[in-house]
């Protein structure tokens, strides 16, 4: 368990993302080890027409909220993600299950079958967890 200088536990504060540090956390996730001219790219290339400057502060932001940590060896500064996707990803939706229904996952999963729009692959994916969880009974 990895713990911040104030001894907080990283996974309970990795919801205090912005919507602009995230977007700049995903590109760094894209890309791996980058400078701030290969995470303006990858954003870029994402539609996202940011500024040079914007980009250092904001991976500048996520290096003090300790999610990304970089090398500083080199003219061009090098940065890498601390946490991963699936760590974050964890995090956020444990955070929205406690936020929209009380902490219990099965009603999040029903909405978003029942109105968001699956893959083929997606579909078989969900029915063979199911099989699984029945079986485990």
């Amino acid at each position: 368990m990895e713990r911040d200088s104030r001894g907080i536990d990283m996974a309970d504060k990795l919801h205090d993302l912005g919507t602009a540090e995230f977007e700049v956390l995903k590109a760094l996730w894209e890309v791996g080890p980058a400078t701030v001219r290969d995470v303006l790219n990858e954003l870029h290339a994402r539609g996202r027409h940011v500024a040079y400057t914007t980009v250092q502060t904001l991976l500048t932001r996520l290096e003090l909220k300790r999610y990304v940590t970089s090398d500083k060896s080199d003219l061009a500064h090098v940065f890498r993600a601390r946490v991963s996707r699936d760590r974050v990803t964890r995090s956020r939706l444990k955070n929205l299950v406690s936020q929209l229904y009380d902490g219990a996952a099965g009603p999040l999963v029903l909405q978003l079958v029942r109105t968001e729009r699956l893959t083929p692959n997606e579909i078989e994916e969900l029915q063979k967890l199911i099989e699984r969880l029945d079986t485990a009974d």
